[in-house]
């Protein structure tokens, strides 16, 4: 271990062998942050200061989670991790409340929902309360839910604090959706994090054997927590306070989905004793590429003292690419892969195509296309999310929990068996008026006011389940699977449709199989149906991820975080897009962290791009340049002509500088005007918009106001139509696109 640790630099070491008392280390971009938390699991081990089964490690995915656990194996034999309980928040303490899921009245087997399934009730829900949901979309219902859960903010307490006319009706739905998800026997993904809170604070008992029990805590990504991490982890690090955090600050991008900053800004403020490790050396990058990433995030002033440095290479200039607009971006874009190929010998897998928004990949797939570049977009439809899927998952589900009943309506008819939807509603409604399960009144149909048909239907579908859930308490993950596909002959009725959709679910179905074979076969401690669908039920896109197959990979800066390629391409460098958001001071510090993990990304090549005009809503924009553009280090970029970024400014001094802090939209043509193309480019005076009196009411609102939303954001008022409570306003909304709202209940706040 002594000779593996001089392969560590000074700081590094420090960062290993500080065992004892809390330690943050701040790793910035590919500073070799696996490698360190690897090698102080390793070195704890190995120095005999606690048993494998005394450590907690955090992970934010499964893959990061065995890339850890093999290289820890690598360094101290195979076998040295069994009892470690290393992984994902939800999957570490989904295995914690399945020991106790009685102590907080659930049932050790219960069911994981993932954000379709939720969806999906929430929808359900707000039927049955009678909320619209052209007021309040089912999607924004459950961002808001999520939210609180994150926040640790529970269905009481959220009731409490409902201030508007929308919180009040969530807060209905929140309590509801609960209740729903108890009946079933079942949590969502962020009841995985704040149930184990709750555990604690009622069963203190738990909590000091926890306690006791890991005596070493590590969490890595400490930036991206939320306040129920943070809260969970503060209690079980309590006792021993040899809490590890490894993160950075600089690459804190998700407050979005709940991660709090202020976890790792304040970390030294929970713990005043602990020791800060910094690792500042990059082993990923040229010197030019973070010469531009650190000129950039300097301008952030919420931030922990750090400077990135590398040995490596000084590396190529970084190439900006000016655009018409974004099909000749993308056609840059393609152009320069194909010419690395062919002058450098690259392949596919080496490249990378960056953008802020989903939307904008389709250019860049039309160009990687006519170009005959493979391609793969990451974040697409998740293999797990596809309908025969989500099926298969349902029916192994409910063979553990009978009280699922999202998973049984889901399967009761899959594949056709004669149950259509008039007969589950009986079902239900028999099984609402007794107080009883949907599966009781399934399993004695003829105590109930059923046709013989549909006895006979339920009666096979019983049989299958009762056949499989007696063979999972007995045999693998794996055979298991293999029996539902032959008993439901899910596979021969697919081959039999043979249509180009049936082969490809056949395929998806055959792949689900190897996947239960593979987990099977490499989990001989616990290859059981539970362990296997707690393993599937979170799983997640970056962990599906085939670094094998050799194609260019276009994905969102958001999924970019913890990969790295020699190319990088960051496409769309634009205001109001990239910074998406450039009127709020927070948001725009975070918009920049993304803009340097898109920047630090790269390893040997960096080529960045923004389109003169660029379609959005239907219509050709003129775009702005990003002001994160005026930011970069100019005497390590050029243009694609090769003329440095300097001295090309230097030739448009006749230009003024763009002075962002006055920006209106007036700057731009309007994104509803629908004639500005056909107008004459010359300058006239800006004069008042005409507005007809019907259109400006004493609620002050005006066509073409900007206002600020709660839930949606900010928008711009496209029409006001009727008076009184009646009153209407339809706004676009540049994050959730076209609402007509009732103003009565709608709370807009002119900006």
């Amino acid at each position: 271990m002594n000779t593996l640790l001089d392969k560590l630099n000074p700081e590094q070491k420090k960062a290993v062998t500080t065992t004892h008392g809390p330690l943050m280390i701040i790793a910035g971009a590919g500073s070799g942050k696996t490698r360190v938390i690897t090698y102080r699991i390793a070195y704890l081990i190995h120095r005999n200061l606690c048993s494998p089964e005394q450590i907690l490690a955090l992970t934010f995915t499964n893959k990061a989670a065995q890339e850890m656990r093999e290289r820890i194996e690598s360094l101290l034999g195979e076998g040295s991790t069994r009892g470690l309980w290393i992984g994902t928040f939800h999957s570490n303490f989904a295995r914690l409340l399945r020991n106790h899921a009685s102590k907080i009245d659930f049932d050790s087997n219960f069911s994981i929902y993932d954000a379709d399934d939720s969806k999906k009730i929430i929808k359900e829900v707000m039927a049955e309360l009678g909320l619209a949901t052209d007021l309040i979309s089912p999607n924004a219902v459950h961002s808001m839910i999520s939210q609180a859960k994150n926040k640790f903010v529970l269905p009481a307490r959220f009731a409490e604090t409902a201030s508007d006319f929308v919180s009040e009706k969530v807060s209905e739905v929140y309590l509801k959706y609960d209740e729903v998800l108890r009946k079933n026997n079942a949590m969502d993904f962020d009841d995985l994090l704040i149930k184990p809170i709750q555990l604690f604070n009622y069963h203190p008992d738990v909590l000091n054997a926890y306690q006791e029990r890991f005596q070493f805590l590590m969490i890595d990504e400490y930036q991206d927590t939320n306040r129920a991490q943070y809260v969970v982890s503060k209690q079980m690090a309590a006792r021993h306070q040899n809490i590890c955090v490894v993160g950075d600050d600089a690459q804190s991008i998700y407050s979005w989905r709940g991660a709090d900053i202020t976890n790792i800004l304040g970390f030294r403020k929970d713990y005043p004793s602990a020791t800060v490790c910094r690792l500042q050396q990059n082993y990923r990058s040229t010197r030019t590429i973070l010469q531009v990433a650190n000129a950039v995030i300097r301008n952030n002033k919420n931030q922990l003292e750090k400077t990135i440095f590398t040995e490596n290479e000084v590396g190529d200039p970084v190439v900006l690419f000016e655009s018409q607009d974004e099909r000749r971006e993308a056609e840059k874009v393609a152009l320069t892969i194909r010419d690395l190929k062919l002058s450098r010998g690259m392949g596919n897998d080496q490249f990378a195509v960056f953008y802020r928004t989903n939307a904008q990949s389709r250019a860049l797939e039309d160009a990687l296309r006519y170009h005959g570049l493979a391609y793969q977009v990451f974040g697409s439809v998740s293999f797990y999310k596809r309908k025969e899927i989500k099926d298969i998952v349902a029916y192994l589900r409910f063979i553990v929990n009978q009280l699922d009943e999202e998973s049984l309506f889901r399967i009761l008819n899959v594949p056709t068996r004669g149950i259509g939807d008039v007969s589950i509603k009986k079902i239900k409604a028999i099984a609402e008026e007794g107080h009883r399960s949907a599966f009781e009144i399934i399993s004695q149909p003829l105590q109930h006011d059923i046709s013989p048909r549909l006895i006979s239907a339920l009666n096979d579908f019983r049989f299958l389940i009762e056949h499989l859930q007696d063979m999972s308490s007995k045999e693998s993950a794996y055979e298991v699977v293999a029996e539902l596909l032959r008993k439901t002959r899910m596979l021969e009725l697919l081959k039999e449709e043979n249509t180009t959709e049936a082969n490809t679910r056949y395929d998806n179905l055959q792949e689900f199989l190897s996947l239960a074979r593979d987990f099977s076969d490499h989990n001989p401690e616990d290859n059981s149906l539970s362990a296997f669908l707690q393993n599937v039920s979170l799983s997640t896109d970056q962990d599906n991820v085939d670094e094998n197959e050799s194609k260019v990979t276009l994905m969102t800066v958001h999924s970019a975080k913890g990969l790295e390629f020699p190319v990088v391409f960051v496409t769309g460098l634009e205001e109001k897009l990239f910074p998406l958001n450039p009127e709020d001071s927070s948001e725009l510090e975070e918009e920049r962290r993304l803009f340097y993990v898109a920047l630090t990304r790269a390893e040997k090549k960096l080529y960045l791009s923004y389109a003169k005009n660029r379609y959005r809503f239907g219509q050709l924009l003129v775009s702005i340049k990003s002001r994160f553009l005026d930011e970069l280090d100019e005497s390590v970029v050029v243009t694609e002509s090769g003329v440095k970024l300097w001295e090309k400014r230097e030739k448009e001094t006749e230009r003024s500088r763009y002075d962002y802090s006055s920006y209106q939209d007036e700057a731009q043509p309007s994104v509803f005007s629908k004639s500005w193309r056909s107008k004459p480019k010359t300058a006239k005076p800006k004069s008042k918009p005409v507005v007809n009196a019907n259109d400006a009411m004493d609620d002050g609102l005006r066509i073409g106001m900007k206002v600020q939303h709660k839930l949606f954001g900010t928008g711009k008022i496209l029409a006001l139509q009727g008076s009184g409570d009646a009153r209407k306003a339809k706004v676009f909304f540049e994050r959730v696109g076209e609402k007509t709202l009732v103003l009565k209940f709608a709370n807009l706040l002119p900006l």
